[in-house]
């Protein structure tokens, strides 16, 4: 056997185990977390239990249209997550181009980027009404600025050797930023935007909380409402579902960038 082979060979049994590890810790604690509810260690009224988190998943599948509530969520963490996206591209590309800018204007990214968003919320209502409009800011609202930051900062470190060498040869910055910068963060970009999709999540549940009548965060709050724990507890675990295969999903494109271009 090679040397390559032997590397392969290893690198699929490393992924191996840790796909085991995790299936092992998520049975363990769906076993104890029934287990505790059945014998009484905790209440499965207000703690639920995996058996009961079935049941309201069916009840809610056929009596409250569940599907509809995950496809609206879904769409809301999506369109939140391209604009930010988008609009985070384009501030952080600006202010790489324009040192003033962003001498002027990293001090107010870093203060809105410590706000606590959620204190927000109520003012997008205010301003915009209820609906998808107030839901969709609120997704951008919690994401944008850390990652304008982020990629301002990794666009402002990109290799100064290789900037100052296009310079010389009389390359414009446009030059710089399509050949250099842009190429060299694309890592970056993809790891920001792992983090991204989960804030936008987080922003579009805020959102729904105060303004929303139907979406996961509708389900949570009406269910705290009416003590159905079981069905804020169902609605939690769908979104726990919905972060992780969106978090996938891009890694599967950081994986195959790596493979294809590195």
């Amino acid at each position: 056997m090679t040397p390559q082979e032997q590397y392969i060979k290893k690198h699929k049994r490393y992924h191996r185990m840790i796909f085991i590890a995790r299936f092992c810790i998520i049975t363990v604690f769906l076993l104890i977390w029934e287990i505790s509810a059945n014998t009484g260690l905790i209440d499965p009224f207000f703690f639920s239990s995996p058996t009961r988190v079935c049941r309201s998943f069916v009840t809610l599948y056929r009596e409250n249209g569940l599907f509809t509530h995950i496809g609206i969520t879904l769409l809301e963490t999506i369109l939140s997550f391209l604009l930010v996206f988008g609009i985070s591209m384009l501030c952080a590309t600006l202010l790489w181009y324009s040192d003033k800018a962003s001498a002027v204007l990293e001090p107010y990214l870093v203060v809105l980027n410590s706000l606590p968003k959620s204190a927000l919320a109520p003012l997008f209502i205010v301003w915009l009404g209820t609906g998808i409009k107030t839901i969709i800011v609120a997704g951008i609202s919690v994401a944008i600025f850390g990652a304008v930051i982020s990629l301002y900062t990794g666009f402002a470190l990109t290799e100064p050797e290789k900037c100052m060498l296009i310079t010389t040869l009389g390359g414009s910055r446009r030059q710089i930023f399509s050949k250099v910068v842009l190429p060299s963060n694309i890592l970056l970009i993809l790891s920001t935007m792992k983090v991204n999709i989960g804030l936008s999540l987080v922003g579009v549940i805020i959102g729904e909380f105060l303004a929303a009548r139907r979406g996961l965060g509708y389900l949570i709050i009406y269910g705290s409402q009416t003590f159905k724990m079981s069905m804020v507890i169902t609605s939690i675990v769908i979104l726990c579902v919905i972060a992780i295969l969106l978090y996938l999903f891009l890694q599967f494109a950081e994986h195959w960038y790596k493979k294809r271009v590195l």
